[in-house]
């Protein structure tokens, strides 16, 4: 088998939900004067809440500040998207086939552990996966390595055997960091935002894409 681990993004690449995230952090942000655009805010949605906040009022809040923000923020996202909460289509086989057939894995995510949690418990997934890494267990966030190779360590797999399931350039930038390779699921981003990656294996729009087969063999 080609890969003994799959290391998972959540938001964007388990379930399609960063639409309810920009929208939930263009709402406050603009409450506090920020000004952005929806599409100035796409941009901005990476790293941790509070690596966000402070990229858009650098030196305005403490980190108490940025924390109770960031909670509440989380709390309205999960308001708004729970009606929606699904996996992506296929999903949910490819973890069982995955799971059956001897991978490891785990999610890497820049998301707080009460979203993580949010998920897996209300899908019934959390048993698919040996591992969770999120921003409460990392120093860097994405583009850094660290995530995704806390992952693998924590699995006890090496960075070469592991495949990274992404859907934001920054986060494929993270696996190539780790010495990873991708896999790029196109929810929010077109394939032309990921030109100059060396170490995309394929892109899907599902998890029924026919080239998942070659996963496996």
């Amino acid at each position: 088998m080609q890969h003994k681990a799959f290391l998972f993004d959540l938001n964007g690449t388990m379930i399609d939900d960063m639409q309810y995230h920009i929208r939930a952090w263009h709402r406050i942000l603009n409450s506090l004067g920020a000004t952005i655009s929806l599409e100035r805010m796409k941009e901005e949605c990476y790293g941790t809440n509070n690596e966000l906040l402070e990229r858009i009022f650098p030196g305005r809040f403490t980190t108490e500040e940025k924390n109770r923000m960031s909670f509440e923020k989380e709390k309205e996202y999960q308001q708004e998207f729970r009606p929606h909460l699904r996996l992506i289509d296929g999903l949910d086989d490819f973890l069982m086939r995955s799971y059956s057939s001897g991978i490891k894995m785990a999610i890497g995510s820049a998301a707080i552990m009460f979203n993580i949690d949010f998920v897996l418990d209300n899908l019934g997934i959390r048993k698919y996966f040996n591992a969770l890494v999120s921003a409460d267990d990392v120093s860097h966030s994405k583009p850094h390595p660290e995530t995704y190779l806390k992952c693998a360590e924590k699995l006890n797999v090496d960075t070469a055997d592991c495949l990274v399931f992404e859907d934001a350039p920054k986060g494929v930038e993270s696996s190539l960091n780790a010495g990873m390779k991708s896999l790029v699921i196109t929810t929010l981003h077109t394939e032309e935002e990921f030109s100059g990656f060396s170490n995309i294996e394929m892109f899907i729009n599902n998890y029924r894409h026919s080239s998942l087969e070659r996963l496996f063999s």
